[in-house]
């Protein structure tokens, strides 16, 4: 039965997320330079010709943009690690620990925001980072054929795999995490620059809070129950 996204984002009390930049730090150079270029050209070409390059300057600052989100109480939430939309939530077969998962993929667009987040508090048990193509990340081929980096988690006994996809833009998958690590739910751990996705592998007992479709909010969102 499908639960409505609305109920299942605020399904539980919340506490605020940790600290952050309004712009996430990857992108302060992307940002300094436009804004830098558009300054450039309007004082050596007036403010007509340097217009293009101000529109580029604000798609900049909106794809880099790192809101604040708030952190759901639940304490067998599995928090979306992305914005975007649902794309998939079946049965899939987890390549990183070779076993029988329920998979929920979000398909994230170049107007989402990109930084990632841990959907669990647990330990990382392992970060593996594998190169690939690059097409469409909307497609089904995209989870096995692109690059991308997996982390997979532990905690209470169960493993969680979550799956950096770079898309047909994205170029640079950042994780900040290594294997022995600590994350809890909502950390920042990594970044993916432009169009992209993130796949979560869960035990098949959890269950689904999300459905093909449903936009998502990193953190904020609750995509299945332990």
């Amino acid at each position: 039965m499908r639960i409505p996204l609305a109920s299942s984002r605020f399904a539980a009390s919340t506490v605020s997320a940790y600290p952050h930049p309004i712009i996430a730090r990857e992108g302060w150079p992307f940002v300094f330079a436009s804004l830098a270029a558009a300054l450039l050209v309007w004082a050596l070409a007036g403010f007509a010709w340097s217009l293009p390059l101000w529109l580029a300057a604000v798609f900049v600052i909106q794809f880099f943009r790192d809101p604040p989100r708030e952190v759901p109480r639940q304490a067998n939430a599995v928090l979306a690690p992305a914005d975007g939309r649902v794309v998939k939530v079946e049965k899939a077969r987890d390549p990183y620990t070779d076993r029988d998962t329920l998979l929920i993929s979000v398909f994230m667009n170049v107007f989402n925001v990109h930084s990632n987040r841990a959907p669990v508090d647990a330990t990382v048990e392992r970060v593996e980072y594998s190169r690939g193509s690059f097409v469409n990340a909307d497609l089904d081929k995209a989870s096995t054929e692109n690059e991308r980096n997996a982390m997979v988690l532990r905690l209470n006994g169960e493993r969680i795999t979550v799956v950096q996809v770079a898309g047909l833009i994205a170029r640079r998958i950042l994780c900040y995490v290594k294997a022995g690590d600590r994350v809890a739910r909502g950390q920042r751990y990594g970044f993916i620059r432009f169009g992209s996705r993130v796949d979560v592998y869960l035990p098949l007992t959890a269950r689904p809070r999300v459905a093909v479709g449903d936009r998502v909010a990193a953190t904020s969102t609750i995509l299945a129950e332990l």
